[in-house]
C-alpha cells in the first residue's frame, strides 16, 4: 500500500516486464511451430503483425520497442516468416506515407496477418533514393509503373499487396500501392534458404499514388527496417553464443571439456562482449524510436558482431560445424546476408558520420 513517501513504480519496470512477457509468447510460438507454420499463430494469437498498427486500423498501437522483441526472438529461430517485410516494412511505408484512405483500406488486413505485404524498394544499383530508377506515368487517375526491383523480402507466396517506390515524370520519388499482380514475381534462391527474396518485374503495371514524397517516406521507413534487422541480427547472435557456450561444456577432449581450455575461455568472452554490445545497441534504436543516427549505428555495429559471432561459432565447434547436419552454417549464412540488407555496415557508418558532421563538406 502506497503512503505519502512511497515513491511510484518505476514505469521502464513495467515496460520490461510487458516486453519479457512479449519475448516469452513470441519464443514459445516458434518453438512449437517451425518455419512457415510460425506464421498463422504469430498474427491470430500472439498479434504479432499488429504491434506497429494504430488501434484506429485495428491495430495494437504498440511501438518501435515491441516490434524489436518480435524480431530479436525470430532471429534466434532463423524464422523465415514475412514479418519483417510485411509487419515492419510495409506497415510502415503506408503509415509514413500518411494516406488515411490507403491505411483504411489495408492495415486492418495487414494487422491479422490475413494479408501480407511487400515493399518493393532496392534495384541494381541499391537502396538509396539515387538509385532508384522504376519509372512511373500518369495514365488517367491512376498510374503505371515500369522498372525492375530486387531483394524484396518474400513470403512463401506471392503477396496480396505490394508497395513500390518509382520516379515520376517530374523526377520525384513516390511510393506506389500495385492495382494489381506484377508482370513477374520470382523468388530467387541466395545464400541464405533461410530469408526469401524475390526479384519484381513491373511492365506498366498500374498502381495507386500514395505518396508525392517519397524520399522522406524512404528515410523513414529505412531507419524502422534497420533498427528492426539489428534487434533481430542481436537475437540471432545471441542464440550462436548459446549454443557455442553449450557445445563447449558438453564437447570433451583431452579428458576435459573444451569450455575449460583459456583460449576457448577468451574467445566465448570476445563472442559474449561483441553480443552484449549488439544487444545494447539494436535496443537503444528502437527506445529512440528508429532515430536515423541510433538506426544507423545499429544496423553497422549489429551486422558487424552478428557475422563475428557466427564465425567463431563455426570456428568452436570444430569439424561438426562446417557441416550441413548442423546448425552453425545457417547463422553464418543469414549473418552475412543480413549484412547487405538495407545496406552495408560501411554505407550506415557514411550515413552516420554525415549526421555527425565527421565528413568534409562537398
Amino acid at each position: 500500500m502506497s503512503g505519502p513517501g512511497t515513491p511510484a513504480p518505476a514505469p521502464e519496470l513495467t515496460e520490461l516486464t510487458e516486453l519479457g512477457e512479449l519475448r516469452d509468447a513470441v519464443r514459445a510460438v516458434l518453438a512449437r511451430h517451425p518455419g512457415h507454420a510460425a506464421w498463422a499463430p504469430l498474427t491470430a494469437q500472439v498479434g504479432a503483425a499488429a504491434l506497429a498498427v494504430p488501434e484506429e486500423y485495428g491495430g495494437l498501437g504498440c511501438g518501435t520497442a515491441e516490434v524489436a522483441v518480435v524480431m530479436a526472438e525470430l532471429g534466434r529461430a532463423l524464422s523465415p516468416v514475412p514479418y519483417l517485410g510485411s509487419a515492419v516494412l510495409t506497415v510502415r511505408a503506408l503509415l509514413a506515407a500518411g494516406d488515411r484512405e490507403a491505411c483504411e483500406r489495408h492495415l486492418p488486413g495487414l494487422a491479422e496477418g490475413s494479408v501480407v505485404g511487400a515493399l518493393a524498394w532496392a534495384e541494381e544499383g541499391g537502396w538509396e533514393a539515387p538509385a532508384l530508377s522504376t519509372r512511373a506515368v500518369p495514365a488517367g487517375s491512376d498510374w503505371l509503373l515500369t522498372g525492375a526491383k530486387r531483394y524484396v523480402l518474400a513470403g512463401p507466396a506471392e503477396p496480396s499487396l505490394v508497395l513500390a517506390f518509382a520516379v515520376t515524370p517530374e523526377g520525384r520519388l513516390g511510393l506506389f500501392a500495385l492495382d494489381s499482380a506484377p508482370a513477374s514475381f520470382t523468388v530467387r534462391s541466395t545464400m541464405d534458404t533461410t530469408r526469401p527474396l524475390a526479384e519484381l518485374a513491373l511492365d506498366r503495371t498500374p498502381a495507386r499514388l500514395l505518396s508525392a514524397d517519397g524520399a522522406a517516406v524512404l528515410d523513414r521507413v529505412r531507419d524502422l527496417a534497420c533498427t528492426a534487422l539489428a534487434a533481430e541480427q542481436a537475437g540471432a547472435a545471441a542464440r550462436a553464443l548459446e549454443t557455442t557456450v553449450r557445445y563447449a561444456k558438453d564437447r570433451v577432449q583431452f579428458g576435459r571439456p573444451i569450455g575449460s581450455f583459456q583460449a576457448v575461455k577468451h574467445r566465448l568472452a570476445d563472442m559474449h562482449t561483441a553480443v552484449e554490445g549488439a544487444r545494447s545497441l539494436a535496443f537503444a534504436a528502437a527506445a529512440s524510436d528508429a532515430a536515423p543516427s541510433q538506426a544507423a549505428a545499429a544496423k553497422s555495429g549489429c551486422s558487424e558482431a552478428y557475422a563475428y559471432v557466427a564465425g567463431e561459432m563455426i570456428q568452436l565447434h570444430g569439424g561438426i560445424g562446417i557441416t550441413w547436419e548442423h546448425e552453425a552454417h545457417a547463422y553464418f549464412k543469414r549473418a552475412h546476408g543480413s549484412a547487405h540488407l538495407f545496406g552495408p555496415p560501411s554505407a550506415h557508418r557514411e550515413r552516420l558520420a554525415a549526421r555527425l558532421g565527421f565528413l568534409p563538406s562537398g
